[in-house]
């Protein structure tokens, strides 16, 4: 099995989600401001990495965990779908891909957060925000891990694509 969690650009939700999947993050409260920002390539990435999947580890099972940034290109992830399919297929594999979107947890705060530490490289106003969405969602990034990690042993498919609608923030 490989997990891929995927979101705008790759360094928020997703790095979250890889930390709480590899269970290095509590799973019982609030994260700590320390927590977040100690959290492996949480807001460390920059637009230039889009497209880039970086690996995070494996979990208890011995699957690999890895996140990557798409920006605007919904797209991208259905095309790494039918490559992954084509290669599975090619080299005759038994392999279960995992692409796990965490875009529907980003609340308004880390959303501008983003904007200004990643785009705009103004710290001083981006990464409070930012600290400030983390905690209002990472008790929703832990659920969708759960539900992505649950979905993974029951699926049957070779490549799933959850999109997590439910985890609207």
């Amino acid at each position: 099995m490989i997990y891929i969690y995927n979101d705008f650009g790759g360094t928020h939700t997703t790095a979250l989600a890889a930390a709480y999947h590899l269970r290095r993050l509590p799973e019982n409260r609030e994260l700590t401001k320390e927590e977040i920002l100690q959290t492996d390539y949480f807001n460390a990435l920059a637009p230039t990495d889009a497209g880039k999947i970086f690996f995070h580890g494996k979990d208890e099972q011995d699957n690999p965990v890895y996140t990557i940034g798409r920006r605007r290109d919904k797209h991208l992830i259905h095309g790494l779908k039918d490559l992954s399919l084509l290669l599975l297929d090619r080299f005759d594999q038994d392999e279960k891909i995992i692409f796990s979107n965490t875009s529907p947890t980003v609340p308004f705060a880390m959303t501008m957060g983003g904007f200004f530490s990643r785009e705009l490289n103004i710290d001083s106003i981006g990464v409070p925000l930012l600290v400030k969405g983390a905690k209002q969602c990472c008790l929703d990034i832990l659920k969708l891990v759960e539900n992505t990690k649950k979905v993974a042993e029951t699926t049957n498919l070779k490549v799933t694509i959850l999109e997590n609608k439910r985890f609207q923030a």
